[in-house]
């Protein structure tokens, strides 16, 4: 008769070996596909870029150049006040990202109308600031004005510092041209107390040069996508010493023929810079969502038993 004992223990072994030969025959679960979101700080390759912002305008000195040496200048003559609007800046550009700190880029602008404007005082000067009605040492004020607009050309340089949540702090550099163009240039004399004369002259043709220009600037990079950047960054802008044309006489008997130069003019230029990359370089960045595969379990092989004799031949 067979045991109890021996019945049990043959009867664990063949469950135990069906599940093993049943969990081996179970296919493996698939693997597990995760993916990666594209990195919105990829970089390289070509761009085209375009600004636009607000220029905040300033001139050191209004000089002046005399051309009639004949005519004796007043020696107490000064500026007692001066200003320049602002302007607005539209520009386009195309540059290349060499790697992921350093960039290049040229480009060219175009920086609106702005007027400008200059008091000079001077007092006692015979045929050229008449006394007053009363007699005694009259006060006479030049309020000079004009507008000025500008093209400008520059190559940049750009050192990306890093990239934090997809923000880009950088500073940058560049040097190229300013073509200034002067136009409307008057010279209104003003006598006080008055005595019934005004005047002095005005240009008769408008006066365009080109000057050095250079810039400083820092800013900040949004990364919108590998594709996309935004550039928020301040400029200071060096345009140069741009000149009027020289201003002809009126309603005066005496003229020195002089042009007027805007000294040092400068501008803080605060922008807006959209740059779209055109083909990113190979190697620089990750330019698309990758497929990152699981790791799989690993299985053990199923256990081998050795065969059992039927229960019927067991004690």
């Amino acid at each position: 008769m067979v045991s109890v004992k021996s019945f049990t223990a043959g009867a664990v072994a063949i469950v135990v070996s069906s599940t093993a030969v049943y969990a081996a025959d179970l296919p493996a679960p698939p693997p597990e596909m995760i993916y990666l979101p594209a990195p919105c700080c990829g970089t390289g390759g070509w761009y085209l870029r375009g600004d636009i912002g607000i220029g905040v305008q300033t001139f050191s000195e209004f000089d002046f150049t005399q051309t009639n040496s004949a005519f004796v200048w007043p020696s107490n003559w000064q500026i007692v006040q001066k200003d320049i609007q602002d302007t607005a800046i539209f520009g386009l550009g195309v540059g290349y990202v060499v790697n992921n700190w350093l960039r290049v880029d040229v480009t060219g602008e175009y920086r609106t109308e702005a007027a400008f404007k200059a008091t000079g005082s001077y007092s006692g000067v015979a045929n050229f600031c008449n006394p007053p009605l009363g007699g005694g040492v009259g006060t006479c004020f030049d309020v000079n004005s004009g507008n000025i607009s500008s093209s400008v050309f520059m190559a940049n340089a750009y050192v990306d510092l890093g990239t934090w949540w997809c923000l880009t702090p950088f500073i940058g550099a560049g040097v190229g041209g300013a073509y200034n163009r002067i136009t409307g240039v008057q010279d209104n004399g003003i006598i006080s107390p008055p005595n019934g004369t005004v005047g002095f002259g005005y240009t008769l043709n408008d006066n365009s040069a080109w000057s050095l220009a250079w810039n400083v600037q820092a800013g900040l990079t949004y990364n919108v996508s590998n594709n996309l950047k935004i550039d928020f960054s301040w400029r200071y802008l060096n345009l140069g010493s741009p000149q009027t044309a020289i201003v002809q006489c009126q309603n005066t008997p005496a003229c020195p023929f002089p042009f007027y130069t805007l000294k040092d003019m400068t501008s803080q230029d605060f922008r807006i810079g959209f740059r779209w990359m055109i083909q990113p370089a190979a190697g620089i960045g990750v330019m698309a969502a990758q497929p990152v595969f699981a790791q799989q379990p690993e299985y053990e092989p199923p256990p081998v038993y050795e065969p059992q004799p039927p229960l019927s031949s067991r004690g």
